[in-house]
Formats: C-alpha cells, structure tokens, sequence
C-alpha cells in the first residue's frame, strides 16, 4: 500500500462514534468558552456598565470563568481517571447547560461573575474527556488525526457563537449556548467507554486519578509542567491581543471600527485551519514536537507583524487576526502531547487538567498585562507579557519527549 493510500485508509479509520461525539462537544463547548468575549460589550452595558469599566469588569469576569475552568479541569479530571471518562462528559455539559442558560438571566455584575464561574468549572470537563476517549479508543497509528478531527470541528463553535450573537440578543445567544448542551446531552448517550480504562478499572491495586502523584515525583512534575507551559502562547495571544482587539485597534490607528466579535470569529477560522495542518503535519513527519516547534516559530511572526500595523483598514486587521488563529493552531497538538505523556491511570486527570492550566493561566497573564499597562502603555506591556510566555513555551518544548509512536497502554506507578 502506498504512503497516501495508508494516509487516506488511517483517515477513513478516524470516523467513529467517540470521535464525531467528542468533535460536536467541543463545539458547543467552543461556542460557550467564547461566547463571552463576543457579547462583552453588549453585556455590560445591558447591566449598566461603561466607559473604562467595560474593560476592567471584563477582565474580572473573564478572569472569574478562567478560575472555574481552573478548578474544574483538576475536579473533572480526577473524576475521569476513578469512574470513567463518559462519566464526566455527562457532568460537564449538564453544569455548563445550566450555568449558561442563568447567565442569560443575570442582571448584576455579582450574579454575572457567579455563572460564569459556573460556567467554567462545567466547561473544564469536556475536552479532556473527549481527547482521552479518542485517544484511547483509536488506533496508534491515527490517534493524531483523531485529535485533529475533534479540534478542527469544535474550534467551528466560535465562528457559530459570533453569527448568533450578531443575530440575536445576548441573552438569547446564552439560551442558545445552554440548549445546544442540552441536546448534546442526550445524543450523548450512544457513547460507550474506553476499552483501556475498563481494563484499568477491572484491576484491584491501581491507583487511579491522584492528581497529587503529578507533584509528588519529580520526573512527572517536570513533564506535567512542560505539557502546560508550551500553550502559555495560545492564551496570550486569545486572551489578550484578540479579546481585547478594540482596544488595540485604536492604539494602532486601525481604520474603522474594529468588533470583538469579529476579531475573535476571524482567529477561530484560523485555528480551524491551524489545528487541522498541525495535526496533519505532526502525522506526515510522523512527530509531535517539530510541528510544535514549527508553529511557535510561526507565532512570533504574527505577534511582531500584529504590533507593526499602523493606520490599517479594519478588514486587514481581521485577517491579522485570522493568520493569529492559524499559528496558534497547534492546540490539538498540544492536548494529544500531555495525554500521551503519561498512563492511563491518570491520563483523564492530564488531559483535562492541562488545557484548563493553561487556559487559567490567562488569570496572571491578564493581571501582569493590566499591571504593566499603567506604566508602558497597552502596546509595550503586550508586547513583554508575550515575549515572556513565548520564551517560556519554546524552554517548556526543547526538555518534552516525543510521543508521536509511543504505546499508551499502560500504568504510572503512583
């Protein structure tokens, strides 16, 4: 069999069950993460809120849902890894339905940072769930195109949450959110478990989900640490550049007027593209860490081209902005390398805590940026938190294994 007719056959092998289920549940997971970012403004407003308030509120409520899908991300994880990985798909999307369709009720700023707290903590359980049954369920030699699929489809939510929030009212975009969940909920009942977990599980002895096991060894902490800093980028350029694109567009003498909601969809069609050629690429050179390294370097490129732009039209800006979400499209890379990492054991516990570290990491990041932006202005402080969370990300990648061949099925010894 020739090299393209194994690639077509490993492809054809990706279309299963876990997969197209996991891929539409990071879409509404997706669609819900962002949703916030695009209605910020709206709102705010809608509450009572304005002026330079719109920002710092929205940094505290950003923050807020980060801080959730933080705590969440440990709690889902180690859930995962004790009863199983469609255990927690339930759970999560059950507390995420609900959390959004009260955030189309609020009408405070207390109650708004309350479900979106709520939100995050049922958002953290969705995607390492997800990755960890595909992973486990598909074969070695097309588990990369597995989380390509699941990526490529669920980073589509955003452009999704972007159209309804143009077409409707926040709130209503809210209510949408939480009855897509809804009816993610019950398709989600044809999902069957992890053929590697039941094995795990049927054993007497294994130590499943200790989530303290990941700092109590210094191996594994190192590893664990490296699997989270490589995607400090990813959610600086998100986090910052793009959800506060308005704000920067003004300082860059952009042309016209440039929207979050816009910006955010333009960077989610680029990560659509991203994660699918990452995730391609890292199968073709048959290895994780090039492509990563590939893609950082790519990142670099995009953040000094974003600050180099003066007096634009606000259409160029969104293609800045789509070429932003392009290289930073090595998220489903990012997820399969800290899953393959470690056992089975405590892979959910990984891949559900590691993505939402990262996305938590947005917390400091914006906190650092706010900092320093009374001192050197928004520009100079973006571009020093970006350079700081770059350097961070190409040391945490030099020191990685390369898992692109490795066997999962086995135990850490915790």
């Amino acid at each position: 069999m020739t090299g393209s007719a194994q690639e077509r056959s490993h492809l054809r092998e990706v279309f299963t069950i876990p997969v197209i289920v996991a891929a539409l549940g990071y879409f509404v997971d997706i669609y819900d993460l962002i949703l916030f970012s695009i209605v910020r403004v709206q709102s705010l407003k809608s509450i009572g809120l304005d002026g330079q308030a719109l920002l710092d509120k929205g940094v505290f409520l950003l923050n807020m849902q980060m801080a959730g899908m933080l705590l969440g991300g440990i709690f889902w994880g180690i859930l995962g890894d004790r009863k199983g990985r469609v255990k927690i798909l339930f759970g999560s999307i059950l507390v995420y339905s609900i959390a959004n369709i009260a955030n189309g009720m609020v009408g405070s700023i207390e109650a708004y940072a309350a479900w979106r707290f709520l939100a995050g903590v049922g958002l953290a359980g969705e995607l390492g769930a997800g990755v960890t049954l595909v992973l486990e369920n598909l074969p070695q030699r097309s588990r990369g195109y597995g989380t390509m699929v699941v990526a490529s489809v669920g980073v589509t939510g955003a452009i999704l949450a972007n159209f309804v929030a143009r077409g409707f009212d926040w709130r209503i975009a809210y209510y949408i959110g939480g009855g897509l969940g809804v009816l993610l909920l019950i398709a989600r009942v044809s999902v069957y478990e992890s053929g590697m977990y039941r094995e795990v599980a049927a054993r007497t002895g294994v130590r499943k989900g200790k989530f303290t096991s990941l700092f109590t060894s210094r191996v594994r902490f190192v590893k664990y640490m490296r699997s989270v800093l490589i995607g400090l980028p990813i959610w600086f350029c998100v986090g910052i550049l793009i959800t506060f694109s308005p704000e920067f567009a003004k300082e860059l003498s952009v042309i016209g007027p440039v929207n979050a909601g816009q910006a955010v969809m333009f960077c989610y069609i680029g990560l659509v593209f991203g994660d699918f050629v990452s995730g391609f690429l890292s199968q073709f050179f048959k290895s994780r860490k090039k492509i990563v390294l590939f893609f950082l370097l790519l990142t670099c490129g995009m953040i000094g081209l974003y600050f180099l732009q003066n007096g634009v039209t606000a259409e160029q800006f969104y293609m800045l902005c789509l070429a932003i979400g392009f290289a930073v499209g090595y998220w489903a890379i990012f997820i399969t390398i800290a899953a393959e990492q470690f056992g089975t054991n405590l892979r959910a516990t990984v891949a559900s805590t590691v993505p939402n570290f990262i996305r938590g990491a947005v917390i400091p990041i914006t906190i650092v940026f706010q900092f320093l932006k009374g001192y050197a202005g928004i520009v100079q402080s973006a571009l020093i938190v970006g350079a700081v969370c770059l350097s961070i990300a190409f040391a945490a990648l030099h020191g990685l294994e390369e898992t692109f061949a490795k066997e999962l099925d086995y135990i850490e010894p915790v």
